[in-house]
């Protein structure tokens, strides 16, 4: 990543202080302080998030960051940086041990362990976050908890581990 411009430079740095104040920190303001003032989160395949600034501290404060499983785990596989904009795409591991209603709404714990792939599109404006689109395979969360009964080859419940073992021959990010 030696000739990435400054501002992609900026952007990666806003989006890790972003990533730390959410899943070390679990800070709602240290959160919003790395957004631009009229921001929105879209978990699209739950349909939840929060839209402008009080929407999003809502979201935040009331459904996310309380409700971050305690042994949750985000592995980057790649990075795409473009003009306003990353791509990442991630590997996202947890135990369904409490109710995780950003991802899972209404779905009581199970007690099962999950492994998916995300994506996330973030969106900056004037140095700071101004959108965050959140995407996974629903239907391979459902089955991994025992929620969907869908043949294993149907749902791509081994694809992130695929993914990882690929990823580790390839270069993280690319500059578009």
């Amino acid at each position: 990543m030696n000739n990435l411009t400054s501002e992609h430079q900026k952007m990666l740095s806003i989006w890790q202080q972003h990533l730390y104040a959410e899943f070390e920190l679990k800070n709602v303001e240290a959160s919003l302080a790395t957004m631009t003032e009229n921001p929105h989160v879209f978990l699209i395949p739950a349909g939840t998030g929060g839209t402008g600034k009080e929407g999003v501290r809502h979201f935040y404060a009331n459904q996310f960051l309380p409700n971050i499983p305690p042994d949750f785990e985000l592995t980057s596989v790649s990075q795409i940086l473009a003009e306003d904009r990353i791509v990442e795409e991630l590997v996202v591991r947890f135990t369904h041990t409490s109710n995780v209603d950003w991802m899972l709404p209404g779905v009581p714990p199970t007690d099962r362990k999950v492994e998916v792939v995300f994506v996330v599109i973030i969106q900056f404006e004037d140095g700071k976050v101004a959108s965050e689109h959140l995407y996974w395979d629903q239907a391979t969360v459902l089955s991994q908890l025992g929620i969907l009964d869908i043949p294993e080859a149907a749902t791509g419940t081994k694809s992130a581990g695929k993914l990882l073992g690929l990823s580790a021959q390839s270069p993280l990010a690319a500059i578009v």
